[in-house]
């Protein structure tokens, strides 16, 4: 065995005895019961707030859900919220994109325990193609321009994952699973908690080698949360959140590149405090920091291989105060601090630092019972193109005995230039330092119809988003370079429910209509489909067995050619799958799962092909 095979077996062996596993598998540290919606979201308005009390368009996923129906990853979580779809450049691990409400991935952003993860030079694609959601994780997703609240990038919306605190007696799970593709996986989780202190802790990772050949991925997902309470006054915490991951990249099927390869390290981790200043006032701090490092490298015959190095560094200050000492408001107001640096080694030749200060302002207005009223503002300056100025108000009504709520909301949002678009250099290319941040205005409106006993919800919703002030290549210069010229449209409507047929059936469905226009251009916007959703049913049969299935489809959108470069239609595709439990007492369980279960032969980017069938088999134990 030479030198080179033994370390890249030692390497895998490596992950394998971390128990890591690979976005294409699931593995579960929770048990698979139905769980109730949630009652309170918190992105909305950074505040703990009533589902039914909400203005925005808000869809909450909680890791006992994802358990039930066998699904691990970021990006498969994702799957089933309407208005966002994810497009991967290959099987588990590529590089993926989101357009959430056709806004482009750039134009969503990710907050990740409290802290943002990305912004205009720091991406999430990597991150969200092969990390896991865990067993104390939950998500949010806020959709629609977020700015107000959270600042640049949030054009879209906004996807909020936190690590969940620990509840009870102490419990552990250890779950192994194999199948397909040579994946081979295991995760463990571990959380106890109390009124004084608690703790969650969630590893997960493997090996897979995926479908084609130099397409191995093995990756690492860990999360840890620490919480103590100081006294009726003072709690504090913190949390470590890390994703590790090398991908073989062969590229597209007309280059098949055979020894390509991409690793990415990100880590994050806060330190929080939570304050009682007296019944009326509260205060939450967050100090947090981010490091991202991504590393590609392309051998090329007869020359020096090609390695490109992108490394992000952000330090973060969050601080809101909460007082509700006046009658019928709850004000919220805050600010946060940012230092970020990227280098990267590629195009543009980059080494830059970024400060920026933001102070935002919010008012909760009930007026009167079951009216809802929220109003917003908020003002991010930063040291490199200056100062963006955001504001949203959203309503709801609750009416019909509080089982249907009427809502509204209307907001604006931007997303600054890059360090490439501003300061970018090469011999062919120069940023422009005058740019001004991209813009959006949008607004939605919609109707929420709650089931009685708390069985879930259906939900219909009409947005529209105006987009200035993109930010284009301009290729009539020379050398090139990017100005503010374009504008976009993105309209359509949102379906979603999740509800409970009876005490043993669930169901979750959503479906999304979206007009995404390029309205400089005059054409669609590249990979955003006119028509996608999806849906799963699970069913509880009894005696320990449970089942489901479920499907995902796309339909009606544009693409590039992965050679040519030319505009084409991209392929519709309908994508199932099945999963199954054996819960044989309180500890031990058996798990089976199919993906792509009919074999469909798809792209979801031109050029890259998805996995066909897979099969996979599993056990878990609870002690």
């Amino acid at each position: 065995m030479s030198a080179q095979k033994l370390a890249a077996s030692l390497r895998r062996l490596s992950f394998l005895a971390a128990g890591f596993v690979p976005g294409l598998v699931s593995a579960q540290a929770v048990p698979p019961a139905p769980e109730k919606i949630d009652d309170y979201v918190v992105t909305a308005t950074r505040t703990p707030i009533a589902a039914t009390a909400a203005g925005s368009a808000i869809d909450a996923i909680s890791a006992a859900e994802l358990a039930r129906r066998q699904i691990n990853s970021l990006r498969g979580a994702l799957g089933g919220v309407p208005g966002a779809p994810t497009f991967a450049s290959g099987a588990a691990g590529g590089t993926t994109a989101l357009f959430l409400r056709g806004a482009n991935s750039n134009q969503t952003l990710f907050l990740v325990d409290g802290i943002r993860s990305n912004d205009p030079n720091t991406d999430y694609a990597v991150t969200l193609g092969g990390a896991c959601v865990s067993a104390c994780d939950s998500l949010e997703i806020a959709h629609g321009p977020q700015s107000t609240l959270y600042g640049g990038e949030a054009v879209g919306g906004v996807i909020s994952l936190r690590a969940q605190r620990g509840f009870g007696a102490p419990t552990q799970t250890v779950s192994l699973e194999a199948g397909s593709f040579g994946t081979m996986q295991g995760a463990l989780s571990a959380q106890a908690g109390d009124e004084h202190s608690a703790y969650s802790f969630s590893l997960a990772g493997g090996h897979t080698d995926n479908e084609r050949a130099n397409n191995a991925f093995d990756s690492a997902t860990y999360v840890l949360r620490l919480d103590r309470t100081l006294s009726e006054a003072v709690a504090i915490g913190a949390t470590w959140r890390g994703f590790n991951g090398e991908y073989g990249s062969p590229g597209t099927r007309f280059t098949n590149d055979p020894d390509n390869t991409e690793r990415e390290s990100n880590q994050l981790a806060t330190v929080f405090a939570a304050f009682t200043h007296s019944p009326a006032l509260n205060s939450r701090a967050v100090l947090g920091g981010q490091d991202r490092r991504f590393v590609s490298e392309n051998p090329r015959a007869g020359a020096a291989t090609q390695v490109t190095v992108v490394k992000n560094r952000r330090a973060v200050l969050d601080w809101q105060s909460t007082y509700t000492g006046a009658a019928r408001h709850r004000l919220t107001a805050g600010a946060t601090a940012e230092i970020n640096r990227t280098v990267n080694s590629g195009f543009g030749n980059i080494n830059r630092r970024q400060e920026l200060l933001a102070l935002f302002v919010q008012d909760e207005f009930t007026p009167v019972e079951n009216v809802f009223l929220t109003a917003g503002l908020r003002s991010d300056d930063h040291d490199t193109f200056g100062r963006a100025t955001t504001g949203r108000v959203t309503a709801a009504w609750l009416v019909a005995r509080e089982r249907v709520k009427i809502r509204a909301t209307s907001g604006t949002a931007f997303r600054a230039p890059s360090f490439l678009d501003l300061y970018g250099q090469s011999a062919f290319y120069v940023g422009n330092p005058n740019l001004a941040p991209e813009k959006a205005r949008g607004w939605d409106a919609g109707v929420d119809y709650y089931f009685a006993q708390n069985r879930g919800t259906v939900g219909v919703t009409w947005f529209e988003t105006k987009l200035t002030n993109l930010i284009t290549f301009d290729f009539a210069s020379f050398p090139s370079s990017v100005r503010n010229v374009e504008n976009a449209r993105t309209r359509g409507a949102e379906v979603a429910g999740k509800f409970a047929l009876r005490a043993d059936t669930e169901v979750r469905f959503s479906y999304t209509y979206l007009e995404a226009d390029n309205l400089s251009q005059r054409n669609r916007l590249l990979r955003r489909p006119r028509h996608g959703g999806s849906a799963d049913v699970w069913h509880d049969f009894g005696h320990g067995f449970s089942g489901g299935a479920g499907i995902v489809f796309s339909a009606q959108r544009e693409d590039v050619h992965a050679a040519t470069f030319g505009r084409i239609d991209g392929e519709d595709y309908a994508v199932a799958r099945a999963y199954a439990a054996w819960q044989v007492n309180a500890k031990l369980a058996f798990k089976l799962r199919a993906e792509n279960l009919l074999g469909e032969s798809y792209e979801e980017v031109h050029g890259y092909p998805q996995p066909g069938a897979a099969f996979f088999a599993g056990v878990e134990w609870k002690f």
